[in-house]
C-alpha cells in the first residue's frame, strides 16, 4: 500500500490555488518558472478565456490554438494536476511502475495532464483529458510507463484520455489561427480604438462587400480600401483578420493564409450576409 506522501512544495502550491478553479479563475499546477526551460516554454493571453496560459512546448501551444478556436470548447485547463498524489502513488504501485520523483529531492512529484478540456455538445458538458507529446517520445519506455499511470487515473474517473501527437495537430491551421487571433477585438487595435461601433460596423460591411465582388489579393484590396476611407496602413488586413478569427467569414484554414493572394470566401455569417446584400 502506498504511504501518504505530501511535501511542503505540494502544500504550498495547493495554498496558492494551483490546479484549482475553472475558466478565468483557474491556475495551472505548473508554470514556466517551475520547470527546466528548453527555450520553447511560452505564456499566452487567452482569447476565449482571458487569462494567462502556460505552455511547456510548441506542440502544446499549437494544440491550444485549435482548442480555443473550436465552438464546442468552453474551458481549457492546462498543466492539470493528478491529485491527490496518494492515488497516483497507489496506481504506480499496482502497476509495478516507479512513480515520478524530483531528481534533486527524490520525493514523489504531482503528475499533470497537459490539458483538461471542457466541451459543450448538445447541451451536455463533457471533460476530455489530453496529453500532448511528440510521436518520437512515444518510443521511450519510461514515458509510456508514466502515461500508463495517467491513463488509469482518468479511467477511474470515467474521463476520456488520449495522447495527441503532431500528427493530430494541423500545423498550418494552428499557424493561421495564431496569425489572426490578436485581431479578435478591433477596438484594441491602433486606428480603430477611437471609432464608434456603428462606424466600425459600416467599414466591416463595406470590406466584406469588396471581398465578395473583387478578385484582387487581400493586400491590394485592403490598400484600396484604406485609401478610400483614409485609414492607417494595415487597417484593411486587420479587418480581414478580424473577420476570420470571429468567423464572420469562412476561409480554408487548412491552407496557409497569404494576403498577397486572392483568398476564396466560402461563406459569410448570416447576420453580416444580410447587411451586405442590403447595400
Amino acid at each position: 500500500m502506498a504511504k501518504r506522501t505530501r511535501s511542503n512544495s505540494i502544500d504550498k502550491k495547493l495554498k496558492d490555488g494551483r490546479g484549482q478553479g475553472i475558466e478565468v479563475n483557474y491556475t495551472p499546477w505548473l508554470k514556466i518558472q517551475d520547470v527546466s526551460s528548453s527555450g520553447r516554454a511560452t505564456r499566452l493571453k487567452g482569447m476565449k478565456i482571458p487569462r494567462q496560459f502556460e505552455f511547456l512546448s510548441d506542440l502544446e501551444q499549437n494544440y491550444f490554438y485549435l482548442l480555443e478556436y473550436s465552438d464546442l470548447v468552453i474551458d481549457i485547463r492546462e498543466q492539470y494536476p493528478l491529485l491527490p498524489i496518494e492515488e497516483t502513488l497507489l496506481i504506480a504501485e499496482e502497476l509495478g511502475i516507479i512513480h515520478p520523483r524530483d531528481p534533486k529531492t527524490k520525493e514523489p512529484i504531482v503528475m499533470t495532464t497537459d490539458f483538461l478540456v471542457t466541451v459543450s455538445e448538445n447541451k451536455e458538458r463533457k471533460e476530455y483529458a489530453r496529453t500532448v507529446k511528440s510521436k518520437n517520445d512515444l518510443m521511450n519506455e519510461r514515458v509510456l510507463e508514466k502515461f500508463e499511470i495517467e491513463r488509469v487515473f482518468w479511467k477511474r474517473r470515467n474521463v476520456d484520455w488520449s495522447i495527441v501527437t503532431e500528427k493530430e495537430i494541423h500545423k498550418t491551421m494552428a499557424f493561421n489561427i495564431k496569425n489572426v487571433r490578436e485581431y479578435k477585438e478591433l477596438h484594441d487595435i491602433e486606428g480603430f480604438d477611437m471609432m464608434i461601433t456603428e462606424h466600425l460596423e459600416d467599414l466591416i460591411i463595406d470590406y466584406i462587400g469588396r471581398l465578395l465582388t473583387k478578385d484582387d489579393s487581400i493586400r491590394a484590396l485592403s490598400y484600396e480600401f484604406e485609401k478610400d476611407f483614409d485609414l492607417l496602413l494595415g487597417s484593411g488586413i486587420g479587418i480581414f483578420k478580424h473577420l476570420v478569427i470571429n468567423k464572420i467569414i469562412e476561409v480554408d484554414l487548412l491552407e496557409k493564409i497569404d494576403v498577397n493572394q486572392a483568398i476564396p470566401i466560402k461563406a459569410v455569417h448570416k447576420d453580416f450576409s444580410q447587411k451586405v446584400k442590403s447595400i
